[in-house]
C-alpha cells in the first residue's frame, strides 16, 4: 500500500450516497487515495503527500 513517508497518510474507504426519492441511501463504498508525489526533501527522494510538501517548504 502506498503511503506518505512523512506523516503515514494512506488510502481510506469512503461511502457513496445516492439520493433516491428524497432519501439518501448508502449504496457502495469506494477507496479514496491521498495526493502522493515523488519529491526531494532533505536531500532524499521520498514519496510524500502534498500537504507535507507544502509544510516542508514553509519550514525552510
Amino acid at each position: 500500500m502506498r503511503q506518505c513517508s512523512i506523516c503515514g497518510k494512506g488510502s481510506m474507504i469512503a461511502g457513496k450516497r445516492k439520493k433516491l426519492r428524497g432519501n439518501y441511501n448508502p449504496v457502495s463504498q469506494c477507496r479514496k487515495y491521498p495526493n502522493l508525489q515523488k519529491t526531494k526533501i532533505g536531500g532524499k527522494r521520498v514519496i510524500a503527500c502534498v500537504k507535507c510538501m507544502k509544510t516542508a517548504t514553509k519550514n525552510k
